[in-house]
């Protein structure tokens, strides 16, 4: 069976100026350290990204943020990130931000085909993604568009060649839907293992979502 593990460098060729790069990851919670280091190496840069945080300044998807590579974020907070916050309020970086369930929702429904979400007009209080209105059962309501990315970027505990993926508790959070949302997804991972040898019980995302895998320890089979 075909094998998806290939280099760091030889995973974000994929990673254009102007790319629109989604990633799993709360703070430094299941975020791919290794694979935003190798990106930031490579100079990109007018990245749009897509997560639930910005992180920290100095550490995982910040540091995309500290060293000005990102144009656009689309996110639901920048309050760990203080050179997000600065950055939006000089008018050098373009923040639009969603509700955390609103944004994994959108994100999920780009995952499946799906064009579009509807949520409550009134939830979240003031939100700058915008939005269709429309009456749903008498209630003012929102067309909000699904949410895609040509790359998305995921960190996993265990993986096969295949890319069939475990997480590991909580650093599971977005993964999942990152990866079934990107058009090219890329999976760094603790362990890789040949095919058949991980529990189907707890596979989370099955390798069909999954195009490249990069390995922490840079080994391979």
């Amino acid at each position: 069976m075909l094998s998806k593990l290939v280099t760091r460098e030889q995973a974000v060729e994929y990673v254009q100026n102007g790319s629109r790069l989604m990633h799993g990851g709360f703070g430094t919670i299941g975020s791919p350290a290794l694979l935003i280091d190798t990106i930031l190496q490579k100079g990109v840069h007018s990245l749009t990204l897509i997560g639930i945080d910005t992180g920290y300044p100095q550490v995982g998807i910040g540091k995309l943020i500290s060293h000005r590579r990102v144009r656009h974020l689309i996110t639901t907070h920048i309050g760990s990130n203080p050179e997000a916050g600065q950055q939006m309020m000089d008018g050098e970086l373009e923040v639009t931000f969603y509700s955390q369930g609103i944004l994994a929702e959108k994100i999920r429904a780009g995952g499946v085909g799906i064009p579009g979400i509807i949520v409550d007009a009134n939830m979240g209080g003031e939100r700058t993604g915008g939005g269709e209105p429309v009456i749903v059962a008498g209630r003012p309501c929102l067309i909000e568009p699904a949410i895609t990315a040509e790359v998305g970027i995921v960190y996993a505990k265990q993986a096969d060649t295949y890319g069939n993926l475990i997480y590991d508790k909580t650093a599971r959070n977005l993964n999942p839907l990152v990866a079934m949302a990107s058009d090219i997804t890329i999976a760094e991972v603790e362990e890789i293992v040949p095919v058949g040898e991980l529990d189907p019980e707890k596979i989370v995302t099955p390798g069909i979502f999954v195009d490249w895998i990069v390995t922490r320890s840079g080994g391979s089979l």
